[in-house]
């Protein structure tokens, strides 16, 4: 995901570093891998312009401080360029207006867009999410024309445990109007009907969705655009702003796309605001649009508040801190592993999840597509899949002959077998180092939180649960920092 604007934007810090000031002159070389990678990902020709602009008189007239926050601390103009393309960013995207208009006795959301952007998914990730919310939602099938578009929303409808409207034979214009009155007589507060797509600006069609839009009267119309197809979906967002002048975006297959450029666009040519974002198939990846995480993304600083909020959906608190326990002592398990890992899985694309992290998301280049591949996770299931009981809870029992075993029954080689065994175990012997040294998990904790990030799942390598204080002080950092050099003196003197 945007990973053509993370690489532009990393070489124009780097075409800054070693440079005493910002001036016209040092920050051309800068400016221009910006502006290539903004034109690669599909970014509009006019908002770049203005972009760098902005960047550009941002960069250039403000004075940059040599102190922060009381301390001693010099900015380089590298980290000056950084948050100006980071503040432009933010602004060329927002205003954030993530909300939607749920008054009315039925509240109606009409779903339009393209055939293919993925209006039915997005349709029933909705209806989730508001249901998570409280309410009641209605389905409606009216994409009459797509072949098992209405089988499509009813398995999405049964698998939410939400009911789907829907009558064979019935014009699409009827259909939406009789679900509004279905709706109020059974009880069901939000009605989002699921439009026809089009392959294209259709004149019969633009004006069957502008009829519906006028029988119901909804409070919400959302234009479901497709992130892949970079300036086209800018075009076509027009075009229907034209026809029915649309509340709200919803930007889908961003995690498919390594251009992105249509997030960046979008705003900025209609005016209109992104609601929404979609990643995926899994029907809980809807996430509210937040401006200031995606230019974090974009620039590779991680986006701890986004990475919370996944944790907060998807991580039980108590087994977190359990798990956090467990693992600074060394004893966590297999089985604890597999949990972890199929809490990470919920959460999302791996790579997805490391981009959001602090530190980490500015390296993703530097980590091998393997390490990276959704897939290797299957794999590694599969090799845990194939221990027995005894060895999944008890690591230290596996032995060459069981290896061999293990292999056979899942398909790997002896190899991958000995190297997942061998990281295991030797990220044990990490952690219950980390939790001596720490003496209290609950200290580790709270360094993590002092590092800027959040509680992570207990995978090797990671900690538990969110931390108690959001920040370590610098005095508190520098007071660990002695205790350390203190407790490794003792412990050679005692040796």
């Amino acid at each position: 995901m945007f990973d053509v604007l993370s690489r532009g934007f990393k070489n124009a810090t780097l075409a800054l570093q070693g440079k005493a000031q910002l001036t016209e002159e040092t920050l051309q070389p800068a400016l221009r891998e910006v502006r290539a990678s903004l034109l690669q990902a599909d970014v509009d020709l006019e908002v770049v312009k203005d972009f760098l602009a902005r960047v550009k008189d941002r960069s250039l007239g403000a004075i940059v401080p040599i102190k922060v926050a009381g301390q001693s601390m010099r900015l380089t103009p590298q980290d000056w360029f950084v948050k100006a393309c980071h503040d432009e960013l933010v602004e060329l995207m927002g205003p954030v207006d993530t909300s939607l208009d749920l008054d009315g006795n039925p509240a109606v959301i009409l779903m339009v867009g393209l055939q293919g952007s993925g209006k039915t998914t997005t349709a029933g990730k909705l209806a989730k999410k508001l249901s998570s919310e409280g309410r009641k939602p209605l389905l409606v099938a009216a994409d009459v024309y797509r072949p098992a578009a209405v089988d499509q929303l009813q398995v999405l409808g049964r698998k939410l445990g939400v009911p789907v409207f829907h009558v064979a034979g019935m014009p699409p214009v009827q259909l939406a109007l009789q679900s509004v009155a279905h709706a109020r007589n059974t009880g069901r507060d939000v009605v989002i009907v699921d439009t026809a797509g089009r392959l294209a600006i259709d004149e019969t069609l633009m004006k069957e969705v502008a009829d519906i839009k006028a029988a119901t009267k909804p409070r919400n119309v959302l234009f479901v655009v497709d992130a892949m197809i970079g300036q086209d979906a800018v075009r076509t967002a027009k075009a229907f702003d034209e026809r029915l002048d649309f509340t709200g975006f919803v930007l889908t297959k961003l995690d498919g796309d390594a251009r992105g450029g249509a997030a960046l666009s979008i705003k900025a040519v209609t005016g209109k605001p992104v609601k929404l974002l979609g990643q995926g198939e899994a029907l809980d990846r809807l996430e509210e649009f937040r401006p200031e995480g995606l230019a974090q993304r974009i620039l590779g600083m991680g986006d701890v508040v986004g990475l919370v909020q996944d944790f907060e959906k998807h991580v039980d608190q108590k087994q977190a801190e359990t798990d956090a326990h467990k693992m600074l002592a060394g004893d966590f398990t297999y089985d604890d592993f597999v949990r972890q890992m199929n809490t990470i899985r919920r959460m999302g694309p791996l790579r997805d999840i490391l981009s959001k992290m602090p530190l980490i998301g500015g390296m993703l280049d530097q980590i091998p597509e393997e390490a990276l591949d959704d897939a290797e996770l299957d794999r590694t299931m599969a090799i845990i899949s194939s221990m027995t009981r005894q060895e999944r809870t008890h690591p230290g029992v596996l032995d060459a002959s069981r290896m061999q075993r293990i292999a056979r029954g899942s398909g790997r080689e002896l190899a991958d077998v000995e190297g997942l065994h061998e990281r295991f175990v030797q990220s044990r012997t990490m952690m219950k180092g980390l939790g001596s040294m720490m003496g209290d998990p609950r200290r580790m904790q709270q360094m993590m939180g002092g590092l800027g990030l959040p509680g992570l799942p207990s995978l090797p390598g990671f900690g538990g649960s969110a931390p108690s204080k959001p920040k370590m002080s610098v005095d508190d950092k520098i007071a660990r920092r002695r205790k350390q050099r203190e407790q490794k003196k003792a412990r050679k003197r005692n040796r």
